[in-house]
């Protein structure tokens, strides 16, 4: 096991598992927010909400699927991934994304 790239989150999905179906399997995509909270200079109490893209397959994309939508709270393990690809303008865009290892359901929603 490396320790090099991981990462552990655990927060609410922002949206439903988008399940994207490929020939030798399929890929589950969904958003999570992390939300953090302060104090600022005035006392006032902050929530600093940040916004990360999930993505897994095989067996986790199967439980995604089957177990969890829009609001779920779930803890994920996995490691951070840069990628880039062209637009339909042609314009390269940059996207980090967190392929997930493991997956822990918790609560309700």
């Amino acid at each position: 096991m490396s320790l090099r790239n991981k990462v552990t989150l655990i927060g609410r999905t922002g949206k439903d598992v988008e399940i994207v179906q490929f020939e030798n399997g399929k890929l589950a995509k969904v958003s999570l927010a992390t939300s953090d909270y302060y104090t600022n200079a005035m006392g006032e109490k902050v929530e600093e909400t940040q916004w990360h893209n999930l993505v897994c397959n095989g067996k986790l994309a199967d439980l995604m699927e089957k177990y969890v939508e829009k609001g779920k709270e779930i803890a994920v393990e996995g490691k951070i991934v840069y990628r880039n690809y062209d637009d339909k303008e042609g314009q390269k865009r940059y996207i980090t994304e967190v392929r997930v290892d493991q997956l822990v359901l918790l609560g309700s929603k």
